[in-house]
């Protein structure tokens, strides 16, 4: 029993699906990469979350002199 031969449209789509995974694999190894290296920083990561912290705000003397 001999298998059939592939056809051509099927290894076009093999390459663009290949194509596609390397794409997509690549953007995963990005995003995690700058995601390692942002919590690796030790940088204080605090967004906007409509809570007022005092941390977060410029000390009113500082502004005063000029600092």
């Amino acid at each position: 029993m001999s298998f059939r031969e592939e056809h051509e449209l099927h290894k076009r789509r093999f390459g663009r699906n290949l194509g596609l995974g390397l794409v997509l694999v690549t953007f995963v190894v990005l995003v995690f990469g700058l995601t390692v290296v942002k919590v690796t920083e030790g940088d204080p990561m605090q967004a906007f979350d409509h809570v007022a912290r005092p941390e977060m705000t410029v000390p009113e003397n500082a502004q005063e002199s000029g600092q």
